[in-house]
C-alpha cells in the first residue's frame, strides 16, 4: 500500500524515526543498519516502506535499500518469525551478511543476534536456504539501479525471488528498465 516515503526526517528515537511528507508525519520502524545512515534531522529522507497491518495496530517499516526491504520480506514469511523479530536481525546483521550466513549455513553469525537462540538460528538457515545467499546474492543485493527496478517489478507483479533473480541473470547487462520487465516477463511466461 505504501511502498516509499520521502520527505523531511522530523525525528530519530531508536528504532523509530518520523518522517513529515508534506505535513503528515509518518512513524516509521527501522533497523539500525537503516537508522545508522539516515541525515540529520531536517534533512530531507527518503525510506522504502513495509506496511504491516494487524487486528490491533498498523505498523510502517522503512529501510534505506531494496536489499533491506527485501529481505525483511523473506524473513517474515517464515513461520514464527514476526516483523519485530525481521527487525532485530537486520539491526544485528546487514541484508549481505545475512546472505553470506545462510550460504555459509554458519548459525553462530545469527545467535550473536539477540533474541535468536541455536533453533531459531538453525531454522532460519533450513528456510532460507536457496531463496537467500550465494545463488541469488549477486543477483537481489548487487544490482545496477535499473535492474532494481526490474526486480521490484518482477516482486510487486507476484513473482518469488528465485524466479525474479533467474529473469535478470538472462537479460542483457545495458537493457532499460521498460524493456528488461518486457523482456524478463516473456521469460517467465515460458
Amino acid at each position: 500500500m505504501i511502498g516509499k516515503l520521502t520527505g523531511i526526517l522530523s525525528e530519530k528515537n531508536p528504532p523509530q524515526v518520523l518522517v513529515d511528507c508534506n505535513g503528515v508525519g509518518y512513524e516509521v520502524d527501522v533497523p539500525m543498519s537503516t537508522f545508522y545512515n539516515l541525515p540529520a534531522n531536517g534533512e530531507k529522507v527518503s525510506l522504502l516502506t513495509h506496511f504491516v497491518v494487524r487486528e490491533d495496530a498498523q505498523i510502517l517499516f522503512g529501510f534505506g535499500t531494496v536489499s533491506e526491504r527485501a529481505t525483511f520480506r523473506l524473513l517474515i514469511k517464515i513461520s514464527g518469525v514476526g516483523p519485530r523479530m525481521a527487525l532485530g536481525i537486520l539491526s544485528g546483521l546487514s541484508a549481505d551478511e545475512l546472505a553470506r550466513a545462510v550460504s555459509d549455513q554458519d548459525a553462530g553469525r545469527l545467535t550473536k543476534v539477540p533474541g535468536i537462540g541455536k533453533k531459531t538460528a538453525e531454522r532460519l538457515l533450513l528456510e532460507l536456504k536457496g531463496k537467500l545467499g550465494a545463488d541469488l546474492g549477486p543477483h537481489l543485493f548487487s544490482t545496477p539501479d535499473h535492474q532494481s527496478d526490474i526486480l521490484q517489478a518482477l516482486l510487486a507483479l507476484g513473482y518469488n525471488d528465485k524466479e525474479a533473480a533467474a529473469a535478470l541473470k538472462a537479460l542483457p547487462a545495458d537493457v532499460g528498465v521498460s524493456d528488461g520487465i518486457k523482456l524478463a516477463l516473456k521469460s517467465l511466461a515460458k
